[in-house]
């Protein structure tokens, strides 16, 4: 017996997708620890599962690779509906779909030169500490963390899951491999928290490395380039509106008007190949 899968990835942000509605049990933390496995496995930073939605057709749900869940993530949401796209159950035009971070909007715009393109509504960033959950001395969300002794300002914000983002001269010299898990654990953050670490290009133009939470360094984050814009806008680093974000695996767009509106995000998915997981690899979990 074999789990078919879609091996995808959006800006080098890699996922599995499974079709959950094939009976899938749900507990799939063995299957994502098993399959996220980049020796032994396939390999990826999440696992997307198309399952049936409540109040829409459809709810993504999100693994990572060392098992846990995850709320939201806005790269795999495109891979999500470049999936269904390709498979006739989406055309272009909005759509809705739920997330434990609550449902997302997402106009699909199909294959445009060749590649395909959707815009998701990513919510409006939530600056407020026990909503990301943070733990704070006072009412806003920045604080001095000593991850490893040394001072770290972050600010945190909610984009249906937690982030904590930190500006720096030079996102490229930043020991993130390092600093990355002191902050996902740091005491201040009762749920873990991802971690971004930002260099202002130029004033539509960031730079932008990420340590996700539950998946380590990643090649892009959705979720992370909507903080990271949110964060730079708040502090008056950049100014409102369309803002370019260079990441390790590619590029993003990202257009936030400010305070109390949504933010939107945009760029590419793409599908890497099709393929079979041997059940027997995972068996505990089915």
């Amino acid at each position: 017996m074999t789990l078919p899968f879609t091996k995808m990835h959006g800006a080098g942000n890699d996922f599995v997708l499974l079709d959950g509605r094939r009976n899938l049990p749900s507990d799939l933390g063995p299957v994502a620890r098993a399959i996220g496995d980049r020796h032994l496995g396939v390999g990826f930073d999440q696992l997307l599962v198309v399952r049936d939605g409540q109040s829409h057709p459809y709810h993504m749900e999100i693994w990572n690779s060392d098992g846990s869940l995850a709320q939201m993530c806005g790269n795999g949401i495109r891979c999500f509906a470049k999936w269904l796209y390709d498979r006739g159950e989406l055309s272009v035009g909005p759509v809705t779909v739920e997330t434990a971070g609550g449902p997302r909007p997402i106009q699909v715009n199909g294959y445009v030169n060749g590649a395909f393109q959707a815009a998701v509504g990513m919510g409006v960033p939530d600056f407020d500490p026990p909503n990301i959950p943070m733990r704070t001395d006072g009412p806003n969300s920045r604080a001095v963390l000593h991850p490893d002794g040394q001072p770290l300002t972050v600010t945190g914000v909610s984009m249906g899951n937690p982030h904590a983002v930190s500006f720096q001269d030079s996102v490229d010299a930043f020991p993130l491999e390092h600093i990355g898990p002191l902050v996902e654990h740091d005491p201040a953050f009762p749920e873990r928290v991802n971690f971004e670490i930002v260099q202002v290009v130029a004033p539509a133009h960031l730079k932008v490395r990420v340590w996700e939470r539950g998946a380590g360094i990643t090649l892009a984050c959705g979720t992370g380039a909507s903080a990271s814009v949110a964060v730079a806008v708040l502090e008056g680093r950049i100014d409102p509106g369309a803002v370019d974000l260079d990441m390790p695996g590619g590029r993003l767009r990202v257009v936030w008007d400010g305070p109390g509106h949504e933010l939107i995000l945009r760029g590419p998915a793409a599908t890497v190949f099709e393929g079979a997981w041997p059940t027997s690899n995972a068996a505990e979990a089915l």
